[in-house]
């Protein structure tokens, strides 16, 4: 008989340990589980987040899209806006270059010889000989550069459209045999001309001591003579 409740008490403490144990194994894992069910929203948190950080990207991009086309309408319309004016400016009140003009050489025989420039403003150009007297020169040496005589008008002209201006050029003013040949006269507008013309003349030209008058809107004042 004691035997037996000898036995029984023991699977009765066996049974309390085993209780026990599984108590404190619950205990145990129940902080784990609390720990692994607040940590799992984490990785939801951080999809939202790039969810909010794609979607901004999105709405930053459309909004540069935006810019860009507005900013490319202005562009082009600061663009026609310029080139209008440009085009409404260009060729129109400006002092006359050489190479604004179209010139025309011939060969009179009034005075000894000398040659008769008739100087008109290209297509589309309006532009004023401000400076009454044309520089000349046969070649770049000083002794062959025109010497100006003072014939000819005095006020500025205006070229444009079938208005033309005259100036008469004597190559040669000495009485002696010598003289240097040339087949061009170099013509400029103003002294500071950056574009001098080179015209061809209509025959060869012994050139020593030239003259040049002025210009004139009458062929008939440009007979260059030495007073």
């Amino acid at each position: 008989m004691r035997s037996r409740l000898a036995a029984r008490s023991a699977r009765l403490v066996l049974a309390t340990v085993a209780v026990a144990a599984l108590a404190a194994t619950t205990t145990a894992c129940g902080p784990e589980e609390v720990t692994d069910s607040g940590s799992s929203p984490a990785p939801s948190v951080v999809a939202t987040d790039g969810s909010d950080k794609d979607a901004g990207s999105d709405k930053s991009d459309d909004s540069a899209g935006d810019k860009s086309s507005t900013g490319g309408s202005d562009s082009s319309g600061s663009n026609d806006t310029s080139d209008s004016a440009g085009g409404d400016k260009s060729g129109y009140g400006q002092v006359c270059g050489a190479n604004d003009l179209e010139f025309t050489v011939t060969s009179e025989s009034q005075a000894g010889g000398y040659y008769l420039v008739a100087a008109k403003a290209k297509s589309g150009i309006t532009c004023t000989l401000e400076e009454n007297t044309p520089v000349v020169s046969f070649g770049s040496d000083a002794d062959n550069v025109a010497s100006p005589v003072g014939q000819g008008g005095a006020d500025p002209i205006k070229l444009s459209g079938s208005a033309v201006a005259y100036t008469g050029i004597s190559p040669k003013t000495t009485n002696s045999d010598g003289g240097v040949q040339f087949e061009n006269v170099i013509l400029s507008t103003t002294e500071g001309d950056p574009n001098p013309a080179e015209i061809q003349l209509p025959d060869t030209a012994t050139v020593d001591k030239p003259i040049v008058t002025n210009w004139s809107t009458d062929s008939a004042e440009t007979i260059p003579v030495i007073a």
